[in-house]
């Protein structure tokens, strides 16, 4: 008997094992950056922008499952085959790499000042008196992080994450159900527009930079490797980038249309986090202010385990390197990041635009990162019976486009 009860239990765990690359992926891309894109397209856009992001999960599962692929069938990751196999391949990487750092050094000092205000605001909700002071919220952070990192392994890592995502997409559930958004409007707002006022070009293009992130499909090929996949494992890494996919698909369209069926047919727009919560709390109540606080920070530490790990998993990918967490590598780099975490602190720019600048420069990278794996999927020597077919690149090219357009829309927003 006992062991029938535990039965069920196990289930969810080796399910959950079994996808772990893709939860890992969902907490690395569902952060704050989502949350605030998301959530500003819906207040002032409705869901007439839903299918950029609609196309964004769709190509992400492609490239997520090229990546996967010519990993599994290689053995080797991302930057170490561009290195390898390409001609000017090693420039190409150096650049894929100092753009994909240069971009999550913004993105961490969006998230990090974005968390220390959120809970700062949590704090006053919660217990009234005066507010910690954000400085002390990230230090705290930071130093459960780095707690982390010192004695952490992959696995570890991927088992908090987990748990993670599981909180973040419980909260985001449990507020989409409270604040009882109009279904009617949602659905009426979804015909496909693309606004021309000042500033929807930038949010579109950070809704494709934050879903369709050019540093997930490097990172893929990493925690595919790291999850021990080989040629045997295709089907399973397909099935782990549909879940990822999927959930990122379903967690940014239930953000986007809480705000979509409140805020929009309110009239009220969203330049902050912190802004959210205040206005979320008349429609919901201080409980729904307090599961949202609890998920968009989820979201936010779950983004920031990947965002340390990144310049040396990147460096490791380019140098053949073994990617031992606890080398002095990985320490030092670790700490470095973590000091860029209170950047937010020293700037002017408010934590979300920073987050919306850093999305919308991940959008410029992404061409970068899929013409060099539609040449390797397609190479012969390499890939043998592997080899892309007609749906993959098809879907390849596609995406290409895509990136040229989202490219020029992010230009478009940062450049005039």
């Amino acid at each position: 008997m006992e062991h029938q009860r535990k039965s069920p239990f196990k289930k969810v765990a080796l399910a959950l094992s079994a996808v772990g690359p893709g939860l890992f992926l969902i907490g690395y891309n569902i952060g704050t950056g989502s949350v605030t894109t998301m959530a500003k397209a819906g207040a002032e856009y409705g869901m007439s922008l839903f299918w950029a992001l609609v196309l964004s999960a769709v190509f992400t599962y492609g490239l997520m499952v090229a990546y996967g692929q010519v990993t599994l069938k290689t053995g080797r990751t991302a930057l170490s085959n561009i290195r390898c196999h390409i001609r000017f391949g090693s420039a190409l990487a150096i650049y894929i790499l100092g753009a994909l750092i240069i971009g999550e050094i913004l993105s961490l000092m969006g998230i990090m000042g974005i968390v220390g205000d959120l809970l700062q605001a949590g704090f006053s909700l919660w217990v009234g008196g005066p507010a910690v002071s954000p400085f002390w919220i990230i230090l705290a952070c930071s130093i459960g992080l780095y707690g982390l990192l010192w004695y952490g392994r992959y696995q570890v890592f991927e088992k908090v994450l987990t748990g993670f995502v599981i909180v973040m997409a419980i909260c985001f559930i449990t507020v989409f159900i409270m604040v009882k958004p109009s279904i009617t409007q949602i659905l009426k707002g979804m015909i496909p527009q693309l606004p021309t006022e000042p500033g929807a070009f930038g949010i579109v293009a950070a809704m494709a930079g934050t879903t369709c992130s050019a540093a997930v499909f490097i990172m893929r090929s990493i925690v595919v490797s790291e999850k021990g996949w080989t040629d045997k494992h295709l089907e399973t890494e397909k099935r782990d980038a549909a879940v990822s996919a999927g959930m990122m698909l379903l967690l940014s369209g239930v953000i986007m249309a809480v705000s979509a069926g409140t805020l929009h047919i309110m009239g009220l727009r969203l330049n902050d986090t912190v802004e959210m919560i205040q206005l979320f709390e008349p429609i919901g109540g201080s409980f729904a202010a307090t599961i949202l606080i609890l998920g968009i920070t989820g979201a936010a530490l779950s983004t920031v385990f990947p965002i340390i790990l990144i310049a040396p998993w990147l460096i490791c990918d380019f140098t053949g390197r073994p990617r031992n967490i606890r080398t002095p590598l990985f320490r030092i780099l670790g700490l470095l990041g973590l000091v860029f975490a209170f950047g937010s602190l020293l700037l002017e720019q408010k934590p979300p635009a920073l987050v919306i600048f850093a999305q919308a420069f991940q959008a410029c990278i992404l061409p970068a990162v899929v013409i060099p794996i539609f040449i390797l999927i397609n190479s012969r020597q390499l890939m043998g019976s592997r080899r892309a077919g007609a749906w993959m690149n098809t879907g390849l090219i596609s995406v290409l486009l895509f990136s040229f357009f989202t490219t020029y829309l992010a230009l478009a927003e940062l450049i005039f």
